[in-house]
């Protein structure tokens, strides 16, 4: 009788778990982008909607302006497409497209095309009052092995603050930003400069367990930068005018802290924005020295910088892109940019900076070589 029992509780239990539901397949949420006209908006008349190698295209013409696409909001997740990036120049994809001011952008530099060398052949920036900040960003540029004339396949994943970008290889990233710098954390995706564009696919939310969080900054604890100035309000500076005492600030000049982002970089684009006419502004701190002493400095700046100590001229410079005096690397503002020898008066110490714009990003890093007998107010 027992063994009776035994045998039919085994067989409901087994019956039991043989009627068990299997579980649905987890519904798969991929957007496949429809290349059509009607999908996308074209402002510059510049998207063409067609065939290449026997599959829909969105074509985009070589004039200017963005190509957007409609109804979409993208935030965290993975964007693939096949890529041909004609363009003689910069052919560009944007996501978390909020508008042309502000948006995320990774980009080719087609001239570097089959080039597996070039450190700058891709980018990523954001765009931040319409100010795109490439200039700013050396470290976010490397290297990339595509073609122009053929088929590239592309992979971005955007986790929060992160990105990860795969061109061709996906295996191994071609890019890989531990912070993205923009203002927005979604938006639409858009295409601008030259190319064929097939195969674009939106799947939300799957970041292939990149972290949300930003990742390591690599000097977040190196004291030696100056993170802290006063900071003056912006004044245009005249077309005829390169630099003028007159621009001195005044007693009555009112200021107002500013702290150093990643990298130790004032980015002074983010706090003003955009001008279409060249401008300039001051940046000052105090510094204590105990002794009378020397310490050399390291300064990265975009554009032109006048350097003042205790009111009195101490360094003078440009990193003027695409001409001879541009700093290394390359003319982006860098700490390598240039050095130079501050003499410290024992006590207290005013270093006085005006910095010029008119390209691109404006920005200034500045590091000393330690802070053995002074403290930084």
């Amino acid at each position: 009788m027992k063994k009776f029992i035994l045998v039919a509780l085994s067989c409901i239990a087994f019956t039991a778990f043989g009627q068990k539901k299997p579980k649905t397949a987890e519904k798969n949420t991929d957007i496949w982008v429809p290349l059509k006209s009607e999908n996308w908006d074209a402002p510059g008349a510049n998207a063409e909607f067609t065939t290449h190698d026997g599959r829909p295209v969105l074509k985009v013409l070589p004039k200017q302006g963005q190509v957007i696409l409609k109804n979409t909001t993208f935030s965290n997740g993975t964007i693939e497409f096949d890529y041909i990036p004609t363009d003689q120049r910069f052919a560009s994809f944007y996501f978390r497209y909020k508008d042309s001011k502000e948006t995320e952008l990774f980009y080719f530099r087609t001239h570097r095309a089959g080039d597996s060398t070039g450190i700058e052949a891709v980018q990523y920036t954001p765009n931040i009052d319409g100010v795109n900040l490439w200039d700013l960003l050396p470290q976010y540029q490397g290297k990339a092995y595509f073609q122009n004339k053929t088929w590239n396949h592309v992979k971005l994943i955007a986790s929060g603050y992160q990105l990860r970008v795969f061109v061709n290889d996906m295996q191994r990233p071609t890019m890989e930003v531990p912070r993205m710098e923009g203002n927005v954390t979604e938006g639409t995706l858009a295409f601008e400069g030259e190319g064929i564009v097939s195969n674009l696919v939106i799947k939300p939310g799957l970041t292939e367990g990149l972290p949300a969080y930003e990742g390591t900054d690599p000097v977040a604890h190196d004291p030696r930068y100056l993170r802290k100035w006063q900071v003056s309000e912006p004044a245009i500076l005249p077309k005829n005018v390169d630099f003028s005492l007159d621009y001195l600030p005044k007693t009555e000049t009112p200021w107002a802290p500013i702290w150093a982002e990643r990298r130790g970089m004032i980015n002074l684009t983010r706090k003003f924005g955009m001008s279409k006419e060249r401008r300039i502004v001051w940046l000052k701190l105090n510094i204590n020295s105990k002794i009378d002493q020397k310490k050399k400095i390291a300064m990265g700046f975009s554009d032109d910088v006048w350097v003042f100590l205790n009111g009195r001229y101490l360094y003078v410079d440009k990193n003027t892109f695409g001409s001879p005096i541009m700093k290394e690397p390359a003319g982006r503002c860098s700490v390598e940019n240039t050095s130079f020898v501050i003499p410290f008066k024992a006590g207290k110490n005013e270093l006085m900076v005006a910095l010029a714009n008119d390209f691109y990003g404006w920005a200034l890093i500045a590091r000393l070589e330690d802070l053995d007998g002074i403290t930084v107010e």
